[in-house]
């Protein structure tokens, strides 16, 4: 299916020709091969051939979705509850079921060898690709060559291309296989080239790590990455909680960690009534604020934020492992008459916070830890439960 996708992204439309190049285009296409000129350089320099070279970068494009892509910064924002609705949503969970009953020689061997649960490789695999169903269809070189030409992110994109080609020369795929996103992430549960170059394993005992076609190599590839990022055998990676009553909501922060046992003392408990999971260092999750669901969280959930550091997306594979083994659904109602503040309203926020004096770093209009303390101390301030959420009100009380 991705040879597929590699090719029929390279195929013209029928009666359609490119648009005419541009002398701004021309410009730009010698400037990209100028680049790539002094790229190359630095390559043989790190011990790539010229072999590889001329494979990777003869019919190299500059590719300009890429570009638009990188530096597009939408304005709205996504509730958690609306990101869970459909990584979680029934439909997926049906497909994941389906898909891992086909995978499961595959799955199970990976979960065996390295110790991750069968339903969390499944999890990742609908996040990243629909169960390998879209694995994108952009050269991974090209794509890397562009946002290294660009310039917003040369240093790092120098990075990944040079370990794509050290990917390429390892002869693990070709180049016209190596397709992926707009940012580089390759294959069915979308590595990395470096984390391609540290993680991937050939499973399947072909010779080659192939994270795009081999089933066996994908699943071996996820598991070993989380093995080695701290994934710890044996323990979940939490579970839904209720708080008791007059719980103080500022304990409710990824820097408070403690044993599930002194949160049970606290009054925490399971939504079914269950003991709290046995983990020796958890926090209390408010992904919606008091308002929504409450979660325990422990360093398995920690591991998948290094797989993708976003608490929404550790958040889906979770609850979606959870339900592809047959588990419950989130039980407690999420409050879904807030509205998510706008990246301009989380900056007037920011903004308004450091004014009042409550510090919240240098406004951004993104949610980082410094944006929580602030809104946390405001809250207190004021009597608020401080959670440390933003909210539309709180951001008219402030102004």
């Amino acid at each position: 299916m991705i040879f597929a996708l590699a090719a029929s992204a390279q195929t013209p439309q029928a009666n359609s020709s490119p648009a005419p190049a541009t002398s701004s285009d021309v410009e730009r296409d010698q400037r990209f091969a100028r680049w790539i000129a002094d790229f190359s350089t630095g390559a043989r320099t790190a011990g790539i051939s010229e072999e590889t070279l001329r494979l990777a970068f003869d019919d190299i494009r500059f590719i300009p979705r890429v570009t638009e892509a990188d530096s597009a910064q939408p304005e709205s924002t996504r509730a958690v509850w609306d990101y869970l609705d459909s990584a979680a949503s029934a439909q997926r969970v049906t497909r994941g079921q389906d898909r891992l009953l086909q995978a499961r020689p595959a799955v199970d061997a990976a979960a065996a060898r390295y110790g991750v649960p069968a339903e969390i490789l499944a999890a990742i695999w609908g996040m990243e690709s629909n169960f390998g169903s879209n694995t994108g269809d952009i050269p991974t070189i090209d794509a890397l060559a562009t946002l290294g030409f660009e310039g917003r992110r040369e240093a790092w994109a120098r990075t990944q291309l040079l370990a794509a080609l050290r990917i390429l020369q390892n002869k693990d795929i070709t180049r016209a296989q190596m397709i992926g996103s707009w940012a580089g992430a390759m294959g069915q549960t979308q590595f990395l080239p470096s984390n391609f170059l540290a993680y991937a394993v050939d499973a399947d005992g072909d010779g080659r790590r192939d994270i795009w076609g081999s089933l066996p190599d994908v699943m071996a590839s996820t598991a070993n990455f989380l093995a080695r990022s701290g994934w710890q055998a044996g323990q979940p990676w939490g579970m839904e909680v209720y708080l008791p009553s007059g719980f103080d909501y500022a304990l409710a922060d990824a820097a408070t960690r403690q044993p599930a046992s002194a949160w049970a003392a606290l009054g925490v408990r399971s939504v079914n009534g269950a003991p709290l999971p046995a983990l020796p260092d958890s926090a209390i999750l408010l992904p919606a604020g008091a308002r929504g669901p409450a979660f325990i969280v422990g360093p398995n959930f920690r591991t998948i934020l290094r797989y993708n550091n976003s608490t929404s997306y550790a958040l889906a594979v979770s609850l979606l492992s959870q339900a592809l083994a047959g588990g419950p659904a989130v039980q407690a109602a999420w409050p879904r008459d807030l509205q998510p503040l706008s990246r301009s309203q989380l900056l007037a926020l920011q903004t308004a916070l450091n004014a009042r004096g409550f510090d919240s770093g240098t406004p951004d209009g993104m949610m980082g830890s410094a944006t929580q303390s602030g809104i946390r101390r405001y809250q207190r301030s004021v009597g608020l439960a401080a959670d440390g959420y933003p909210t539309l009100e709180l951001l008219q009380g402030l102004q």
